[in-house]
């Protein structure tokens, strides 16, 4: 690993970030467009940053799928065959992206967030009742397999707001309420971070003077989030999910300009 130094100022300017992160993440997905610009910015090389990231993440959304578990709001099954096709999907879209660029995805992009964004503000009942139970078990299972395989070669393909287009795929594609589909999402998530992590970990790129203290901030936002949407419910993660959205938006344009 390279040599870093890191002063206090960079831990005050990371740390409340990656709270940020858990807290948006916890709720509506998409903490991850927060907080791996936050490592970067501080002065973390790519690959420290990415690795850093997956264990401040793998570590919160630990404590976010506990209590959504704990709530009994995850379609266990579904996201269980979910996260183990999302791992195969990961490794086609990996495979995939060495021989074709995702950067046409990029455009196709800028017009599909924003109408996903309005259509989302604009239908108030959108994700706001689970009717998941009106389909068979095992057409749920198909369903969440198709979509576990779909956003895993999306992330291994392309890479940011997983979370949030797999959140979108529940409610839309099985109807899911929004809480429901964020549960389930978890799961995948967890799945996806640890198994990545445990590839920085051998390799060793995990910087753990922030990662540790990075953890405990995005324990403490996923643990709050996930509380809030308990509790509060379908309500609270509609408006976070459209900002999910225009975070998104906002990283696919600056990846644009930048490339």
């Amino acid at each position: 690993m390279e040599l870093i130094s890191l002063g206090v100022l960079d831990y005050l300017f990371v740390l409340p970030f990656i709270f940020l992160a858990g807290l948006i993440d916890s709720i509506a997905g998409g903490g991850g467009l927060i907080s791996l610009p936050a490592y970067v910015a501080a002065g973390l090389p790519m690959h420290t940053a990415l690795a850093t990231n997956k264990f401040s993440s793998a570590c919160g959304t630990a404590f976010s799928t506990a209590n959504y578990l704990h709530s009994k709001v995850i379609d266990l099954p579904v996201a269980l065959l979910s996260a183990l096709l999302a791992l195969i999907g990961a490794y086609l879209g990996t495979r995939t992206v060495l021989n074709l660029s995702p950067e046409p995805l990029r455009y196709l992009l800028i017009f599909v967030i924003p109408v996903i964004a309005i259509l989302t503000f604009i239908r108030k009942d959108f994700g706001s009742k689970n009717r998941s139970s009106e389909m068979k078990l095992g057409v749920r299972l198909f369903l969440g397999a198709f979509a576990g395989l779909i956003i895993g070669f999306w992330d291994g393909f392309f890479g940011p707001g997983t979370g949030t287009f797999l959140i979108l795929i529940y409610t839309m594609l099985m109807h899911y309420d929004f809480m429901v589909a964020n549960g389930n999402t978890k799961v995948v998530n967890l799945t996806s971070n640890i198994t990545a992590l445990i590839t920085f970990l051998i390799a060793g790129k995990v910087y753990f003077p922030l990662a540790i203290p990075s953890a405990i901030c995005g324990v403490a936002g996923n643990i709050l989030g996930s509380k809030l949407v308990i509790h509060r419910g379908n309500k609270l993660i509609r408006p976070v999910f459209i900002i999910a959205l225009i975070l998104l938006l906002g990283r696919v344009v600056y990846d644009l300009l930048r490339y």
